[in-house]
């Protein structure tokens, strides 16, 4: 196990100032494992709704589920239930309330929507990838490079089992994750659109080129753009000018956020 003290140190010091905090980030990027060590230091709650019985608990009665608990209170998987982000409204504004709650989820437009919403100034969000450079060491550069910061990937037997999941992993993002994001287009014009991006990675976004590659129009594109970005597998980065007299360019450069995502639909990823 690599030990994440900086991350671990900030999830820590936003507890201790907020009611709610929540974690967001990609799926499989270790915010369970994360989790699960913060609560050996804390008298925790552990709620997994991927778990039937977590989520039948919650479901039926999640104000008075929630509201007899104290100590730290983690629930994971949350984008599976939005709309407990009122409830923890609820319960975030209750006087000398006794519990603080650690939110875990994969960023969606409905769960970052509610919470911004609903827990407006009760909240602290804070935002995990995998692992990053500070905490496996320069000397592991290569194949930080290579099998990328998701855990499993990284931390794989050997490099036939690291590039296997690679590649189940990029199969089920595409198949699974990105229609969940509302992203609705057909699978060989979703595996062309996320090919594009990788191929752009590091250049300006050219929104009528991947109009054009899967039959919408510009806009579309666009904000399918703007969806990953939330989900935390693509950065955007800002143009910036100086002198603004200057032609200004207003597209943004588009950078995969993992090596995992932008070289595993070839086989590069294994060199």
């Amino acid at each position: 196990m690599i030990l994440r003290p900086r991350l671990k140190a900030e999830i820590e010091r936003s507890l201790s100032v907020s009611p709610v905090v929540a974690l967001l980030g990609p799926r499989q990027c270790g915010k369970t494992t994360i989790s699960r060590l913060i609560a050996k230091n804390h008298k925790a709650v552990i709620f997994d709704l991927e778990d039937p019985v977590d989520y039948q608990q919650l479901s039926a009665a999640p104000l008075i589920t929630l509201q007899s608990l104290n100590g730290l209170v983690i629930i994971d998987k949350v984008q599976k239930m939005p709309e407990l982000t009122g409830i923890l409204r609820v319960l975030a504004d209750r006087s000398n309330s006794p519990a603080k709650f650690l939110i875990l989820g994969s960023a969606s437009p409905v769960m970052m929507k509610n919470a911004s919403e609903s827990l407006a100034g009760r909240v602290s969000f804070i935002d995990m990838s995998g692992f990053n450079l500070e905490e496996i060491g320069a000397e592991h550069l290569r194949m930080l490079w290579t099998r990328g910061g998701f855990p499993r990937s990284f931390l794989g037997k050997d490099e036939r089992i690291s590039f296997q999941w690679r590649q189940d992993f990029i199969r089920t993002f595409l198949e699974r994750d990105i229609p969940q994001l509302g992203i609705s287009i057909p699978a060989v014009s979703l595996r062309r659109f996320w090919t594009m991006l990788a191929h752009y990675h590091g250049n300006i976004w050219n929104g009528s080129e991947f109009a054009r590659s899967i039959g919408t129009t510009e806009p579309t594109a666009r904000r399918y753009l703007d969806i990953l970005s939330g989900a935390f597998v693509v950065n955007q980065l800002q143009p910036w000018h100086e002198n603004l007299k200057k032609r200004q360019v207003k597209s943004p450069k588009v950078y995969i956020r993992d090596s995992v995502l932008l070289l595993g639909h070839s086989r590069r990823g294994r060199n």
